[in-house]
């Protein structure tokens, strides 16, 4: 069975501005990290502020270490001396990561917004992150010609991932 060529259409243009088709796996990586984040985070700070700026922080860390181990490793294998170009490679080809990082965030502050307490927009933005990875195993898998049966085995590969956030969240609580 074909996939309707309207569906995919719509899949790749909605995923083409979050995941980028030279480095999908940091997207996915920053939507894990701030879910896991999250769920270690959350009841640890008193006000949105602290928990909003701590994984903020921590996120902008993450992303710092990627671009810059892969900027070092780099020029370690190829020799090559440090320069502007490079270095806004190297970040700009990490970057990804804040992307996948912004779903579970954003969940966060709009909650927040919506005025639900710290521990509930908390929640919603872990569960963010986990159905988040769903949808992305869905997605490739239908941008793969995935049959249904495919698709579900994507669905359950994606949900034990977000099982792991969960799980955290259940042994710091």
């Amino acid at each position: 069975m074909q996939r309707p060529r309207r569906l995919e259409s719509m899949l790749r243009r909605a995923l083409t501005w979050l995941v980028p088709e030279s480095n999908p796996s940091r997207t996915v990586f920053g939507l894990i990290t701030v879910g896991a984040l999250l769920a270690a985070e959350s009841g640890i700070h008193d006000t949105y502020a602290e928990t909003i700026g701590s994984v903020t922080i921590a996120l902008f860390v993450y992303w710092f270490a990627h671009a810059y181990s892969d900027l070092l490793g780099t020029r370690l294998a190829s020799r090559a001396r440090l320069d502007w170009g490079l270095v806004l490679g190297s970040f700009a080809h990490e970057w990804a990561i804040i992307k996948g990082a912004a779903l579970p965030l954003v969940a966060l502050v709009v909650a927040g917004a919506a005025g639900a307490p710290q521990e509930t927009a908390v929640a919603a933005a872990v569960w963010t992150s986990v159905f988040g990875l769903i949808a992305f195993e869905l997605a490739a898998g239908v941008l793969a010609g995935a049959r249904r049966r495919e698709l579900i085995v994507d669905g359950v590969v994606g949900a034990i991932m977000g099982v792991g956030i969960l799980a955290l969240r259940a042994v710091v609580h």
